[in-house]
């Protein structure tokens, strides 16, 4: 359904991967398309000096315009502010202030508001519905609704003056829901998951995918993708590597991500002997990592919490078996052992062992991407359509 002369504002942390996706998919519905981009003038010290904290702050991990639509700009909403916790509740004050100077200085216009993440995103969007009168989306992802709202009373009536404010919730999985059933939310929530672009992510010849990327054609290859942080569980991936390497030498396992664990998790390689076997690639553009999906010949993705993992979703895409914890939505999406498989958060053991499985068990990478079909984006996205029309129709009934 098309939205007619409307305009949509979008707030949100980033523009590309799980955020940039929908949002050039539903571009077409609307004249013009304005994406405001949360963005830390602190992270820029980290284009002069390498420091791994930064990293998945700084602009080009935020911000993708690779094929973006005529109609939709994107600006940076841009502030200093120190990245740690104790700043954060202060954050959506600062958000606010240079979204509202941007908009007026822009001049733009809008009819529709869509905030990603509840802060704080949505913080400013809930501020500025009240000083625009437009209606307003706001998407729960992950840590902004399964912890933030947990952390003290302060937090909770925060994430619940959001949520109350919004015309309607989208959350990316039933466990994010029953988060939100325990806050004091009156707004209708609908659970749309993350998903994936076909025409990104799809199968391609696991050989050929090697040799482009010049890894070898005799070994198992696991790969894991996500901010090198604390609740991916990379260690815990370590871990078991030096579990089955015992057991095996034919495998390898690369890891594509940025933050402030690198230091850390190379020490652990190194003091663990696994040199030959893990290796950190760093950060990798969006567009290379189908290329590593197809390479290889398990994913992996150790989380202690998520919401719903896009990887989850690509991986499936490319027809490779999922491995991965029993956390946030993934449990809701890997129902089969024809798709993957579950490990229990933070078991080495369990991780080593499911892994050990993996690598042995003959895929059907044909059942995977039919499986896959469900969550491309373009099935997620006219679901997205559909509730801005709704949300719409009902604020003119009015």
């Amino acid at each position: 359904m098309l939205m007619g002369s409307k305009n949509l504002l979008v707030v949100s942390h980033r523009y590309r991967s799980f955020q940039k996706d929908p949002i050039d998919l539903v571009s077409p519905y609307f004249d013009n398309v304005y994406v405001l981009v949360r963005f830390n003038k602190f992270a820029n010290i980290s284009d002069y000096i390498h420091i791994p904290a930064l990293q998945p702050f700084v602009s080009s991990f935020k911000i993708d315009c690779t094929n973006k639509p005529s109609n939709l700009e994107v600006y940076k909403t841009s502030f200093f502010n120190m990245p740690f916790d104790s700043q954060y509740k202060a954050l959506g004050e600062k958000h606010l202030k240079v979204a509202e100077k941007l908009i007026i200085k822009k001049n733009i216009k809008f009819d529709l508001i869509h905030a990603h993440f509840t802060w704080s995103s949505g913080y400013v969007g809930a501020k500025l519905k009240e000083k625009y009168g437009v209606p307003l989306i706001v998407t729960a992802h992950g840590y902004d609704i399964y912890r933030l709202p947990f952390k003290d009373d302060d937090w909770k009536s925060k994430i619940e003056y959001v949520l109350n404010s919004a015309d309607a919730i989208a959350t990316v999985s039933r466990s994010n829901l029953e988060c939100i059933k325990k806050l004091n939310v009156k707004t209708p929530v609908i659970v749309l998951p993350n998903g994936y672009r076909e025409d990104i992510f799809y199968p391609i010849d696991l050989y050929e995918s090697r040799k482009s990327l010049n890894l070898p054609a005799d070994k198992k290859v696991i790969l894991s993708v996500g901010n090198l942080e604390e609740v991916k569980g990379h260690k815990y991936l370590i871990e078991a590597m030096s579990h089955i390497v015992k057991e095996r030498k034919d495998v390898i396992c690369f890891i594509i991500g940025v933050g402030e664990l690198e230091h850390k998790l190379n020490k652990q390689i190194i003091s663990t002997g696994l040199q030959d076997y893990v290796k950190l690639l760093g950060g990798k553009p969006h567009s290379d990592i189908p290329l590593w999906m197809n390479a290889c010949d398990i994913f992996v993705l150790p989380s202690l919490n998520e919401g719903n993992p896009t990887v989850m979703f690509e991986c499936l895409g490319c027809g490779k078996p999922f491995v991965g914890t029993k956390v946030g939505g993934v449990p809701e999406i890997i129902t089969s052992e024809d798709h993957g498989l579950l490990v229990e958060p933070g078991n080495t053991r369990d991780l080593s062992d499911k892994i050990e499985i993996a690598l042995n068990k003959n895929w059907d990478e044909g059942k995977i991407v039919i499986y896959a079909e469900k969550y491309r984006w373009k099935n997620i996205s006219s679901q997205i359509v559909n509730l801005y029309s709704e949300i719409c129709q009902r604020i003119a009934t009015f």
